[in-house]
């Protein structure tokens, strides 16, 4: 594959290709003529939040970073780095350090980056879409992308023989957790790597089903609101709530491609066991593509059935409306007839002629208003 010289990431790195591992490890080492710097400063480690060896699946506790990665490479074991909102100069450091291609470093610096699953020569590249849930106190604070609803976040993951690098972006989708739970599990930590990418896979899909429960919570809340004896309908959150199950639907939608690939696709660098539980994952994210597609058209035919109830009820305010002006011109049309100022004026004269203006007011009103009352206007 084409290098990219365009690449911000590429323009941070020292040489045109990255160096290999063992020759990056090597303080001292000459690698073809070219002296290596010693990698000695953390400037990478200042944006890891952990890192670790394991060795048959058990943590390993080391001091250096160089050289538990040099022992991964001896050992057959492996180190697990997690980096958070790396700046270039990590990535490119990164890269440095286990050799990744330039491209899956811009791809690893954009947290906007479409979930996607690439080979890189001996490397293996996913990106994944996070998604969190926000409650009451949180919208509308947040910096990531996504709406007042939901946030999204990015996760990329590299996999190569003796390491597994992830990088995320957001506030949320911690892996410290699913560390934690992948280290009380040591026979699946000694399957490899890839253990560790199927378990970030499954992390973000199990937060995906923890985000479309709390979605549909909020649903039938809308729905009994524009549904019940209230007659309330909020447009406007309910055109929010869409708005963000759009957002889900472009996060978890491409997702699919990429776990199919690594559960029905043998793979030197994923174990056969694991390709198991991709299928798994796999199975997971049809399930909350489903739900968030039925979300979507469930949500359209809530907003339109709010705004049909809206146009019914203005249009019976409309009618009370109307019914009341008419009673209410009978008198007007009576009291302004006789309050004409002419001399000659039918029954102006009459001794009872106010009470029978009166009477008959009354009796046209009366009679209008149980016409109104009996078609439902009032």
């Amino acid at each position: 594959m084409a290098r990219s010289p365009r690449s911000p990431i590429a323009r941070t790195l020292p040489l045109a290709r990255a160096l290999p591992l063992r020759t990056a490890l090597n303080g001292r080492g000459v690698s073809d003529g070219l002296i290596v710097p010693p990698f000695r400063n953390r400037v990478l480690l200042d944006a890891a939040v952990d890192w670790a060896l394991y060795i048959d699946g058990e943590r390993q506790d080391r001091p250096d970073f160089d050289e538990a990665c040099q022992e991964a490479r001896t050992s057959g074991g492996f180190v697990w780095i997690g980096l958070h909102e790396p700046t270039n100069n990590q990535l490119a450091q990164l890269g440095e350090v286990f050799d990744l291609h330039p491209l899956a470093l811009e791809d690893a610096s954009n947290y906007r980056q479409r979930p996607k699953f690439e080979r890189y020569d001996d490397v293996l590249f996913l990106a994944l879409r996070t998604l969190a849930y926000l409650d009451h106190a949180e919208r509308g604070t947040g910096t990531e992308e996504g709406g007042d609803i939901v946030e999204t976040g990015a996760v990329m993951v590299f996999v190569g023989e003796h390491f597994v690098a992830t990088v995320r972006h957001g506030r949320h989708a911690s892996m410290t957790g699913l560390r934690r739970r992948l280290e009380a599990k040591p026979s699946q930590l000694a399957l490899g790597p890839s253990a560790v990418l199927h378990a970030v896979a499954d992390k973000v899909v199990d937060d995906y089903l923890a985000v479309v429960d709390r979605i549909n919570e909020d649903i039938e809340e809308i729905e009994s609101s524009v549904f019940g004896t209230r007659n309330s309908t909020d447009v406007e959150r309910i055109y929010q709530l869409k708005r963000d199950v759009i957002e889900m639907k472009r996060t978890v939608g491409p997702l699919a491609h990429p776990l199919h690939e690594l559960a029905e696709r043998p793979r030197r660098l994923v174990h056969a066991e694991i390709r198991e539980y991709f299928r798994d994952v796999e199975d997971h994210l049809a399930r909350v593509r489903e739900q968030v597609q039925s979300y979507d058209e469930l949500l359209t035919s809530i907003l339109q059935a709010g705004l049909a109830r809206l146009s019914v009820a203005e249009n019976e305010d409309m009618r009370k409306i109307s019914a009341w002006v008419a009673i209410a011109a009978v008198p007007t049309m009576i009291a302004g007839i006789y309050g004409m100022n002419f001399d000659n004026i039918p029954e102006l004269h009459l001794e009872y002629g106010y009470f029978g203006a009166i009477g008959l007011m009354f009796a046209i009103c009366g009679a209008l208003f149980r016409g109104f009352k009996r078609n439902g206007w009032l």
